[in-house]
């Protein structure tokens, strides 16, 4: 007879503070654990403070000291947000019949284990995972939903800490593996991850499924649905769905994350081939886009295009040196002549494209300026560089590029990442 644990749903549930802004999202949010919990399903719960909270306990301490406050005292202030948001969940819960323990940082169970890098501390896993362990998995073995305020840490010898952005997201994926739970749920005010801000663009789709590194990118932009720390933390073997406190439902459907993190930072090869960049110039060049439409179609004829930059007067594109390229300068010639803003092109080859994956958007002006040093400083030449998303694209000379790999790679890996 197959284990009766085997199709067991097993989840995280994770309230944004958005989802528990007044007493009827409350309402609503302990209302779907309780239903959950009904149908047997073993359920932890991490909550964020109730809607603004954090932002006006910040605002309150900032202006009441003239923003002299030092970090460790901070976090202590603003850790207060979870702490109470956790106790007034706990008693909503408990109102309908639904057995509860809430977690509070001030206690030797608490099961979040950090650095005292005060406000962006780090959990340290090996503590995290012994301290869930020990404390959170006989309860919900006992069907009592534990209740645990997210974005709050605690160092070895007893300090709060707060975990930075994206916080509370962190805690749920390091409990989720740590329990061996299937799934995390993140309750928040949209359907799920959106194809544009909501608050930007009037009628943005769900995305019903989304690759965990396309949403490493997107967490990246001003649209932070799961800041890229969190992700980190997500282990492939769990499933995580994004869905709105609205539905009253934790089934409710959403949008799903899949896939698993690429390791960590790297630099390598955007292609495996040579690369020409065709350079035009001319007044609003990059503006027209007759002419950008012209262009790209003639390398889809007759080669592949593999990047493109531009400025107000100049349009870079990157393509393949696999290809008919003599007949593709041709044609590009011919753009060139029967438009009267362009009043050259320029032709550089056999280049190597170079690309770093794995850092976040903060950081790339500290790594651009970084490849430049380093580059000049070993008398390398460096073509371009050119931003792509979170990370960089580098173009230098063909010969030369395991040399710039490894410098970049060497350089970039000790001053950033180590």
């Amino acid at each position: 007879m197959k284990n009766s644990l085997e199709h067991l749903t097993q989840m995280v549930v994770k309230y944004g503070g958005s989802s528990l802004a007044d007493y009827e999202r409350i309402s609503k949010a302990a209302t779907a654990v309780a239903k959950e919990r009904e149908k047997g399903s073993r359920i932890a719960v991490i909550v964020s403070a109730i809607g603004k909270t954090t932002d006006l306990l910040l605002d309150l301490v900032n202006n009441s000291c003239g923003g002299k406050v030092n970090k460790d005292q901070l976090d202590d202030v603003l850790a207060m947000g979870e702490r109470t948001s956790a106790r007034v969940f706990a008693a909503a819960l408990e109102a309908r019949g639904v057995q509860t323990r809430y977690f509070d940082p001030s206690e030797e169970d608490w099961p979040i284990v950090t650095d005292d890098n005060f406000s962006n501390a780090s959990p340290v896993l090996e503590e995290c995972d012994a301290k869930i362990g020990k404390h959170v998995l006989p309860l919900v073995q006992g069907n009592i939903v534990p209740i645990i305020p997210g974005y709050i840490g605690r160092t070895a010898d007893g300090r709060i800490t707060t975990l930075g952005r994206g916080g509370s997201d962190t805690t749920a994926f390091i409990l989720a593996k740590a329990l061996n739970f299937n799934d995390v749920v993140l309750v928040t005010d949209s359907d799920g991850i959106m194809s544009a801000d909501p608050k930007v663009v009037d009628s943005p789709r769900v995305i019903p499924e989304i690759d965990v590194n396309m949403l490493m990118e997107i967490a990246d932009s001003s649209a932070k649905f799961i800041h890229r720390k969190a992700l980190k933390y997500k282990d492939p073997s769990i499933n995580v769905k994004v869905i709105n406190y609205k539905s009253g439902e934790l089934s409710a459907n959403g949008t799903k994350v899949v896939g698993e993190i690429s390791n960590g930072f790297n630099v390598t090869m955007a292609s495996p081939l040579p690369v020409a960049s065709i350079t035009l110039i001319g007044k609003g060049v990059s503006g027209n886009p007759d002419i950008i439409r012209e262009v790209t179609e003639k390398v889809k004829t007759y080669s592949a295009l593999l990047g493109l930059s531009a400025d107000c007067n100049s349009l870079i594109l990157y393509v393949s040196e696999e290809g008919d390229l003599d007949l593709l300068f041709e044609r590009i010639s011919e753009i060139v002549l029967r438009h009267d803003k362009v009043v050259a092109m320029s032709i550089r080859r056999n280049l190597a494209l170079i690309k770093t994956t794995g850092m976040s958007s903060e950081e790339t002006g500290a790594i651009i300026g970084e490849v430049s040093r380093v580059l000049s400083s070993n008398k390398m030449n460096l073509f371009g560089l050119v931003t792509a998303g979170s990370g960089i694209i580098i173009s230098a000379d063909w010969q030369a590029r395991q040399q710039v790999v490894d410098l970049v790679r060497n350089s970039l890996g000790r001053h950033f990442y180590c």
